[in-house]
């Protein structure tokens, strides 16, 4: 298994009328594939936010894969 980091973020446009990514929540998730570590992000954002859907808070969701920590 593989630690992923999963990243909602919030766009807005700021004074210049450029977007920018306002990070919502954050979360290292442990699984098989990234694809598994969206899902149980997305199931984590919405049950710590009392949300139906994790969209009501964030427009985007990233996963990146993080490196192994050498001991």
């Amino acid at each position: 298994m593989r630690n992923y980091l999963v990243t909602f973020s919030r766009i807005i446009l700021d004074g210049a009328g450029r977007d920018r990514h306002v990070v919502q929540r954050r979360a290292v998730i442990r699984a098989r594939s990234e694809v598994t570590a969206a899902w149980e992000a997305k199931a984590l954002f919405c049950m710590a936010a009392g949300i139906a859907d994790w969209r009501m808070r964030a427009d985007t969701c990233d996963v990146a894969e993080l490196a192994d920590m050498a001991a």
